[in-house]
Order: C-alpha cells, then structure tokens, then sequence
C-alpha cells in the first residue's frame, strides 16, 4: 500500500508538469533564457489568441532578445495598434524602432499630441462613434419633434463631428499598408527585379509603405527616408 501511495503521487506530479498551458511553458522557457523555444509556443499560442496585443507582445520580446529588431518592432506595432494605452509595449515599440533609426512619433508632431491621438484603440473609438451618433440621432427627433433640447443637440453634433474626424484619420492609419525591414540590410532598387540597380540601403527596423507588388517584389516607400523602389518580399515583414 505504501508503494502504491508513493506511485500515485509519483504520477501525480509526473502529469502536473504536463498539465501546464503553453503560454505557461512559454514564460517558463523565456525566464530560463531559451527565447526561441518561448517563441514557438507564443506563436502557437497565436493560432488561438490572435487578437491578443499581449501575445505579440511575447513574441515581439523574443525576438527583441535574438537581436531581430526588425521583427521585434512588427509585432510591437501589432500590439500597439490593439493595446495603445499599454505603457509598456508603446515603450518598446518606440526602442525597437530607435535601433533601427526609426522614430514611433513623427517629426514634428508632439508627443502628447501621439499619445492622445491612440488614446483609444481603433474599435473602441468606433464604439464612441457609433454611441455618439445614436444619441446625436435621439437627440435630434427630440428637438424636431418638441423643440427641446437644442443646446444638447448641437452639443452632441459638435462630439460627433470631432470624433467622425478623428476616426476618419485613425481609419487611414489603420489601414496605412506599413511594412518593416527584418533582414539586416535591404536593398531598394528601381524595379522587380535584380537586374534592377540598387539605389539605396536600408537597415533593418525601419519602416516602409507597401504601394504595390510584382512577383517577390513590392514597391516601398521607406517612411523616414522618403525613399521610393522595390525591395525583395522576404527582407521585410508586413504589419
């Protein structure tokens, strides 16, 4: 009886190291320092998660510890754009991108200014603006019908109109076809091909906009640099 006691508990605790979830082993192996190991359980994580801002949080962390800043700032930026407000990953982000000569704020747009803009993720400011102009609408029969209520209507229409403009400009950003440099260098050329000339070189981490594509090819613009050409599919990562 004793043995079997002791075989029971044996087993007990045999099953309980299986019995942690992925993203469990994942922290685990991160901790210890295996950072590609916690990477391919992050990602496997995403299959199920995949909006989740913290996920590619982890995977932007292990990534940012094997030295790939250029895949660390995808999806840093991917976290961003789902969790704004996160001190932690906006921070991030702004130091992936730095190492890359990069810069989260645009020049010349204050921070305060940044942060207020991404105040609110792109669903919730949708929320607000669907909210606002259902009560914009209650409002507005109330008046028509009653004569009542004007200041509040108008007041309501000002809120709408501020925040219609503010969702159509987070709308474009959202919808910006951004791009990253995950090799360590890119080439710019003046076409789809390399038969074409390099014009310039790029480092990994800075950012591009995709304008268009031809076979492996898409044609970028390098957002800090103004530069325009054609780089190789598999020396960037799409956001």
């Amino acid at each position: 009886m004793k043995h079997l006691f002791i075989l029971v508990f044996a087993l007990l605790g045999f099953t309980s190291v299986f019995a942690q979830t992925p993203l469990q082993n994942a922290e685990e192996f991160y901790r210890q320092g295996k950072f590609s190991a916690a990477l391919g359980l992050y990602e496997y994580d995403l299959k199920t998660h995949p909006n989740d801002p913290y996920v590619y949080y982890n995977i932007g962390n292990c990534y940012f510890k094997m030295g790939s800043m250029g895949l660390a700032a995808a999806n840093y930026y991917r976290a961003f754009k789902l969790a704004p407000r996160d001190a932690d990953i906006r921070n991030n982000l702004s130091l992936a991108l730095s190492a890359g000569g990069e810069s989260l704020v645009p020049a010349g747009v204050p921070p305060v200014l940044h942060k207020a803009f991404f105040s609110l993720s792109y669903d919730e400011l949708k929320g607000l603006a669907m909210v606002l102009w259902w009560a914009f609408c209650l409002l507005a029969c109330v008046w028509l019908l009653k004569r009542r209520g004007g200041k509040i209507t108008l007041t309501a229409a000002l809120l709408l109109a501020l925040t219609a403009g503010w969702f159509y400009l987070r709308h474009k950003a959202e919808t910006e076809p951004l791009a990253v440099v995950a090799a360590p260098v890119a080439e710019i050329r003046s076409g789809p091909g390399t038969n074409f000339p390099a014009s310039a070189s790029v480092a990994q981490g800075h950012l591009l906009t995709v304008q268009d594509e031809k076979d492996s090819w898409y044609e970028v613009i390098v957002k800090s640099q103004g530069i325009k050409g054609w780089v190789n599919k598999n020396a960037i990562e799409q956001i």
